[in-house]
């Protein structure tokens, strides 16, 4: 019996060893795996690091320090880090009143035609705003992005990056200039790693209430389901965005928010030779500067505390367009960003009221900015913050109350359209070489205006553009720039001139419409 108690307890002893020793290769294994990784990780942010076209930076949120700085004053190109002034112009707009989450966001035949990547509205469709937003922070997209900017641009998606470049100023970002809302190559769009950290500082501590949109992963449009581009969301522990970019020039870029056990940074990596290479200098950033930040300083409301965005947000299908029918507003159930940390879900009531609206909004002025004390110590942030941008409208109505604006569908015949029109004096203006009228006031009758421009030379060039899109309803117009002041700036308003009627004028802004160019027509 002693001997058949051995060979079992030899048996057991063995099959104990094997379970053991199976284990323990499978945690070797394990192990590897994860040393390879983080050795992967290693070497590509080190040949990250030593790549001609890197800049970086890592600053302390609570307390403005700068932990890390490579390269951080150099001029870069932003490529869809652009989308982030736009998200934060948008937010800002929302916060007071001007739009909603539900309200259309027309697309023109210039949104519509922007390169990939994109939501894939048609020229004369519409989203919404919600969903603006959703297609910039996951898919990037380029046409959601013109559309908004021309929507808060009063029809101009190059007044809007005026708008832009006056608020990242505003906000200290003093070398940045933008051309574009969503960072399509040009070579005058700029920016510094140090600016992009400023700006995901700004966006966090001005609207906490939106910010949680840039920690959502997906969302589904129309039958589609987008994903975010953003791979440290949700992978990283405390990453809550914000936002990636790329383009041949620009290299690839990303802008990352971190906050966990009570310590917050933002980091900026600029000029990634890949993906893989870039991601992985964002994690050895974070890995290496979070513990060095503070737990301590800085104002209470500095950052506001977000619970995680849901897996996927759903939104309803894009309103296209459809011939001899008009636009119709879709209201959505809307996925809000939480507040606090409380916040279980994400509904949003829809709080604030459309926008008064008529044939176009009369004047969107350039944007001021008024001076305001600053919202916290953060020494990144010295300059006193900006209050938010006022833009100011000023509309002259006929009797009839009309409702929001429609965008204009691809076809429309001159008795389908709204011929409601504004009847404003204009200010006197000087004649120019281009095309300008010959006495002060400009042109009698009716004229046709298609936007704003802080110089002279700009509002002609603006003319000059809009002419040779304007086909043969513009063929004897004659462009002038009518000057005025507002806040204390020297304005023009880009205008044509030379028609007999009321008709011809709006017949001309429907060619302009249709060319994508928003406008309206006045008596002079």
């Amino acid at each position: 019996m002693q001997a058949k108690s051995g060979i079992v307890s030899r048996s057991v002893s063995s099959v104990s060893s094997s379970r053991s020793g199976s284990f323990f290769a499978k945690l070797m294994a394990i192990l590897s795996v994860a040393l390879t990784v983080v050795l992967v990780d290693s070497v590509s942010a080190e040949a990250e690091a030593a790549n001609s076209k890197y800049a970086g930076i890592v600053v302390d949120a609570k307390t403005g320090n700068v932990l890390y700085s490579e390269n951080a004053d150099r001029l870069q190109y932003p490529a869809s880090l652009t989308k982030m002034m736009t998200i934060y112009m948008t937010f800002e707009a929302l916060e007071q009143g001007r739009i909603r989450l539900d309200t259309p966001v027309p697309f023109s035949a210039h949104a519509a035609a922007q390169a990939p990547t994109k939501l894939g509205v048609r020229a004369g469709g519409t989203i919404t705003v919600e969903q603006g937003i959703l297609g910039l922070v996951t898919l990037s997209a380029n046409d959601a992005a013109t559309a908004l900017g021309e929507m808060l641009g009063g029809g101009s998606e190059d007044r809007f990056a005026q708008l832009m470049t006056a608020k990242a100023h505003a906000l200290g970002m003093t070398r940045t200039t933008y051309r574009n809302a969503n960072g399509l190559p040009n070579t005058a769009q700029m920016t510094t790693a140090r600016d992009q950290a400023r700006l995901g500082i700004a966006l966090r501590q001005h609207f906490p209430q939106y910010y949680g949109y840039f920690s959502t992963r997906a969302f589904k449009f129309g039958t589609r389901t987008i994903r975010s581009h953003n791979r440290l969301v949700g992978s990283v522990r405390g990453v809550d965005g914000i936002k990636t970019g790329y383009t041949r020039a620009a290299g690839f870029n990303l802008v990352s928010s971190v906050q966990v056990d009570g310590k917050s940074i933002v980091g900026v990596v600029l000029g990634g030779a890949s993906t893989p290479a870039r991601d992985a200098q964002m994690r050895n950033l974070i890995a290496t500067y979070l513990p060095k930040a503070s737990s301590r300083g800085g104002s209470s409301a500095l950052i506001a505390e977000a619970a995680p965005a849901p897996a996927m947000i759903v939104t309803p299908a894009p309103v296209m367009p459809q011939k001899a029918q008009p636009q119709v507003a879709k209201t959505i159930t809307a996925a809000q960003p939480p507040v606090s940390a409380a916040a279980a879900d994400l509904s949003l009531p829809h709080k604030g009221p459309l926008p008064d609206a008529r044939y176009q909004v009369a004047e969107t002025e350039v944007a001021y900015t008024e001076t305001a004390q600053p919202k916290s110590d953060n020494p990144l942030v010295a300059q006193p913050m900006p209050a938010p941008t006022k833009v100011k409208t000023t509309t002259f109505k006929q009797q009839a109350s009309l409702t929001a604006p429609k965008p204009a569908p691809a076809s429309v015949q001159p008795d389908q359209a709204d011929t409601t029109v504004d009847n404003v004096t204009t200010a006197s203006t000087t004649p120019t070489s281009a095309g300008a009228a010959s006495n002060n006031n400009g042109p009698t009758g009716w004229v046709v205006q298609v936007g704003v421009s802080p110089s002279r030379q700009m509002a002609m060039d603006l003319l000059e553009s809009a002419k040779s899109k304007g086909g043969k309803a513009l063929a004897s117009a004659k462009p002038f720039a009518v000057a005025y002041a507002a806040g204390g700036d020297q304005l023009y308003r880009a205008r044509f001139g030379g028609f007999d009627d009321q008709r011809d004028a709006v017949n001309a802004c429907k060619a302009l419409k249709k060319a994508g160019i928003k406008c309206w027509a006045a008596a002079q």
